[in-house]
């Protein structure tokens, strides 16, 4: 299917074959063969909420490794492809012959159909939003859904014709196959999407599949997870020292607490204070790692080296580079000192892994670039642990808080890793850097004065390369502009701009304006992810 270029799919590196970490050893798996999906992630997360493990791999697997994995099933996820198109990335076509349940949502329906003879062509109306769809035949993928419901269109190309061997289960005004199964093959497909919340019955239907077509009995639980990882943590490090990044944010810091729980003080840390954390955060982390934790901290004062290396760059991708490099070299130089290291640990997230740097032959294109994940130097004597690798955002969270992690911590907002260096927008100096901590501080703590901050995902302020004319005192200011960020996600990957109280907001505004040297005008950002990114850079 063709999506509105409005909304590129993430990027993708790519990913390995799974079976690499302790979750990977459950029974019942379910895979999701990513077909370049801005939202593959969300059905993986789908999945794992009927408590079925679900682990993301490459389109192009081949069947003798699905095989070896065993999975309960397949879903094949959507992609911005036409799969008539020449390139257009496909699956193994012995997948259908398995005996594996396949469920083919979007461009993977498209490419089931296509594959098992039918025509998939360019639709005669465009869906992109909500629309009505019809059950039109009793099948136990649709047990409990009412006979009509809403779902989410996002596409341009359908099925126009199936071939004689599949039943057309479900349609909508101007998509006559919405569903289908395959009367002899464990597949199925739909043309919407099942895992984004604007298709309110989408989970049940999935539930369905799970249960149903993968006889899944949901055994899996997250809580499982601590003791398996911190298990296979001991096993592989054994006596060996290990060296973990802190970075000020939750998924560092639920490594550490992993690594501390399993190794206790073989384990050393290194923060690196680069000048670009928020308000008060590289002494919360100290205190927690140094106090709590009792952990082997080792501070690296850098804030010179990268406002150096910042100097007189605007370009946000250029940024990312080199605070990456700088991380790099700091970090490097700092575990030199550290005798007889020889694993690294650091807070990868599945998020991370799949939106940081396409593959040359994948099928999706990049967003943006991550320096916790690859970015070290090859010489780098280390062996590499991501205990994090396989979770979500909320995942992690929830493992922090089983690790005795403080609620204040574990529910901290995303921080991206470069910092407040992509936040303040334009060049960075010490004094817009300060200007921009200090209007952040107030943001988070008028929203935690107002018990908003679990309500919304992810806030923050960000400093514009914009200045504006305002007044104070009677007399004409010229300054620069702040712009408040505020979104509710489940997911991260699609979000929607937080409806914060206006009084919420007056009082953000007026203490930034008065309390905030440098900044006479406040505003506040309302578009949502997509077409726009929750970070501005």
């Amino acid at each position: 299917m063709k999506q509105p270029t409005a909304q590129p799919a993430p990027s993708q590196r790519p990913l390995p074959h799974p079976a690499t970490g302790p979750v990977a050893a459950r029974t019942e798996r379910i895979l999701v063969l990513d077909f370049g999906s801005q939202y593959a992630q969300l059905i993986a997360r789908r999945v794992r909420e009927q408590n079925v493990f679900c682990e993301i791999v490459r389109h192009d697997i081949t069947a003798k490794r699905v095989e070896e994995l065993a999975p309960r099933g397949i879903i094949l996820s959507g992609g911005p492809a036409s799969v008539y198109e020449a390139g257009a990335p496909r699956c193994d076509p012995q997948l259908f012959r398995l005996g594996i349940p396949i469920l083919g949502i979007c461009y993977g329906m498209q490419l089931a159909c296509d594959a098992l003879g039918g025509r998939v062509g360019r639709a005669s109306s465009r869906e992109y939003g909500r629309a009505t769809c019809t059950v039109t035949a009793t099948d136990p993928l649709f047990s409990g859904i009412p006979a009509t419901t809403e779902v989410w269109m996002s596409h341009g190309d359908q099925v126009n014709e199936v071939s004689p061997d599949f039943l057309p289960l479900a349609r909508t005004a101007t998509c006559p196959l919405a569903a289908v199964k395959h009367r002899s093959l464990a597949v199925y497909g739909l043309q919407f999407h099942p895992e984004v919340t604007h298709t309110p019955d989408g989970s049940r239907m999935l539930a369905n599949f799970l249960r149903d077509s993968c006889a899944c009995s949901g055994a899996w639980r997250l809580e499982d997870v601590a003791e398996s990882t911190i298990n296979e943590l001991r096993k592989r490090i054994g006596s060996e020292r290990v060296i973990c990044g802190l970075s000020g944010g939750v998924d560092s810091a639920v490594v550490a607490a992993l690594l501390s729980r399993a190794v206790g003080d073989q384990l050393s840390c290194i923060l690196v204070d680069n000048g670009l954390l928020r308000k008060n955060e590289a002494a919360a982390v100290i205190e927690q790692f140094s106090d709590h934790f009792k952990t082997d901290l080792h501070v690296v004062p850098a804030e010179e080296k990268f406002l150096s290396v910042l100097a007189g760059i605007t370009e946000p991708q250029e940024k990312r580079r080199r605070i990456g490099k700088a991380f790099v070299e700091c970090f490097t130089a700092e575990a030199a000192r550290i005798k007889g290291a020889k694993f690294l640990a650091q807070g990868t997230l599945y998020p991370d892994v799949i939106e940081s740097g396409a593959s040359p032959d994948g099928p999706a294109a990049t967003i943006k670039l991550h320096h916790n994940v690859g970015g070290l130097p090859d010489d780098m004597d280390f062996e590499l642990i991501e205990p994090l690798r396989d979770l979500f955002k909320d995942e992690a969270r929830r493992l922090g808080q089983q690790l005795g992690l403080p609620e204040k911590l574990v529910w901290r907002h995303p921080f991206p890793g470069p910092g407040l260096a992509v936040r303040c927008l334009g060049h960075i100096t010490r004094p817009r850097l300060e200007t921009l901590r200090e209007a952040d501080g107030i943001v988070l703590e008028e929203l935690e004065r107002a018990g908003l901050m679990r309500q919304v995902s992810q806030a923050f302020a960000v400093l514009l390369p914009v200045q504006s004319v305002g007044v104070m005192g009677d007399a004409r200011t010229y300054d620069e502009v702040l712009a408040v960020r505020a979104v509710e996600t489940e997911d991260f990957m699609t979000a929607d701009w937080s409806h914060l109280p206006y009084d919420v907001l007056a009082r953000i505004s007026t203490r930034v304006i008065n309390e905030v040297k440098g900044i006479n005008r406040v505003v506040y950002d309302i578009s949502s992810k997509p077409p726009a990114t929750i970070e501005w850079e």
